[in-house]
């Protein structure tokens, strides 16, 4: 159990619970998918979202399409031009008299109460916010009066229409998920889901919406405390971002009979709402299930996560993977990319124990050249990346697509959703797409015959070696050092 002031939270006696809109065949929505599951029964269709603008513009699709319900849950939901754009399909929505449910970590809405408190007053929009924080101003505090609690957190990522069809995965909303951001590009991922798995995120979304953690946004923030809502936005690029909505050929196909989705048996893996209380319960840890599913590879494993702390336990089965003779890969971020240092020194220092036993270790590059005419979020040429993807395929039958980042805080503290996909032809193109990406935007990390670290960079058809983390400033790499000898593994 964790130890927390939730005295110092409202109490949720008059809080009305709700579940996802059922009966929604005979929606636009429905009819459109409806035939198709029946075409395909037993199984789930997937359509994979990996481009930034494709990724907006389904979400907004969704939003418009809808007749009956949005349910929405997210960690991240910025107050930025995309963020905003997606504000006002809500607003939209509920206008035509959709039920929206929006349900967000309240770790990041610092800036939103007046936006969010205006969403919230729509008479068919209901706001509310995952664990809290009691002090909202300044919200630092409730990290010295409230640590255990506010430090667990939601980081599940869902946008259901209709209970018809779903969008899972990595992504949040804001403008550096969606390839609207200046300075750096998420390399990320989704899936469009139809079929049976849709009404396991519904009913993963109202454990969550009706559990002891979810709190009505007017019980934590009144509308006159919150004031008047600024939205953020640039004019242009919300152009740009509206064109593709209407440039998106998804849904014409879907309307057609004809979308491109890989069908599949696929299974929903959720956390507990109760992880970030300490009490998950029977079967309510994602990283567990995870274990149980995948169990030890034969052939290979192939791993993406931006952030990568794979602690004692995760790191001897990786090596006990790699020396029974299974191909064991991993792509994180390098250190030039991360966002997050602390968490770089979480990782490093499993590089070399990994590295000798045979496991492949590859850092993305924060910058790399475009090939003549690929597409890219951010333009065309050069971009400043980061991954944020997080996917991982075993022995080239099933794949994983969701919120869990394989870390001590995916595992332990965060609550993490995803999909689990037996499809052969999926996990094969997640290795082909890996084989086609690593040696343009990635370092390959290797030890020399002295133990040494060292990293290999591919360029225009010459091979470079690094001797130190490519990229840095001695500085920044003292800083992860030192790091690296602090007791907060169980943080990253």
């Amino acid at each position: 159990m964790v130890a927390s002031k939730v005295d110092s939270l409202p109490a949720l006696n008059r809080r009305a619970a709700s579940v996802a809109v059922t009966g929604t065949d005979d929606t636009y929505l429905g009819r459109c998918i409806v035939p198709l599951t029946v075409a395909h029964p037993g199984l789930t269709g997937i359509h994979a979202l990996q481009e930034g603008r494709e990724a907006f513009a389904a979400r907004a699709l969704l939003a418009q399409h809808a007749q009956r319900s949005l349910d929405i849950q997210y960690y991240i939901w910025r107050n930025d031009t995309t963020g905003t754009l997606l504000f006002d399909e809500l607003k939209a929505a509920a206008g035509r008299g959709v039920r929206v449910r929006l349900l967000l970590d309240d770790n990041t809405t610092s800036g939103l109460d007046a936006v969010l408190a205006e969403l919230d007053a729509h008479p068919l929009i209901e706001v509310r916010l995952f664990n809290p924080f009691a002090i909202r101003k300044p919200r630092a505090l409730n990290f010295v009066t409230d640590f255990a609690r506010v430090n667990r957190r939601m980081h599940n990522k869902s946008f259901t229409a209709d209970n018809q069809i779903s969008i899972v995965g990595g992504r949040n909303v804001g403008d550096e998920y969606y390839g609207a951001a200046s300075a750096v590009l998420f390399v990320d991922l989704d899936v469009i889901t139809v079929g049976p798995v849709v009404r396991e995120v519904s009913n993963t979304f109202d454990r969550y919406w009706n559990s002891p953690s979810a709190y009505p946004l007017a019980s934590i923030v009144s509308a006159a405390a919150a004031g008047a809502a600024q939205p953020t936005r640039d004019a242009a690029l919300a152009h740009t971002y509206m064109e593709a909505v209407r440039n998106l050929p998804f849904f014409d196909q879907l309307t057609q009979g004809a979308p491109s989705f890989d069908w599949a048996p696929v299974r929903l893996l959720s956390d507990s709402p109760g992880k970030v209380t300490g009490n998950p319960g029977k079967n309510g840890i994602v990283a567990d299930k995870l274990r149980a599913l995948f169990g030890n590879p034969q052939r290979g494993l192939d791993l993406v996560s931006p952030y990568f702390v794979p602690g004692k336990d995760t790191a001897n089965e990786f090596i006990g993977f790699a020396r029974r003779g299974a191909s064991v890969r991993v792509l994180t971020n390098s250190l030039e990319a991360t966002d997050v240092a602390a968490v770089h020194a979480g990782y490093a220092e499993w590089r070399k124990p990994l590295l000798e036993a045979g496991v492949r270790l590859y850092e993305l590059r924060r910058e790399w050249a475009g090939e003549p005419g690929e597409k890219q979020a951010g333009g065309p040429g050069s971009s400043d990346s980061a991954l944020h993807a997080k996917t991982f395929a075993v022995d080239g039958e099933r794949l994983f697509v969701g919120s869990f980042n394989l870390d001590q805080r995916s595992m332990h503290l965060n609550t993490e959703m995803g999909v689990v996909i037996d499809s052969p032809e999926l996990a094969r193109r997640l290795a082909l797409r890996l084989d086609r990406a690593i040696p343009k935007r990635a370092y390959e990390v290797r030890l020399d015959k002295d133990g040494a670290l060292y990293w290999i960079e591919r360029q225009e058809g010459r091979t470079l070696r690094h001797d130190v983390e490519p990229g840095t400033t001695w500085r920044k790499r003292t800083a992860v050092w030192l790091m690296s000898w602090l007791p907060i593994d169980w943080l990253l």
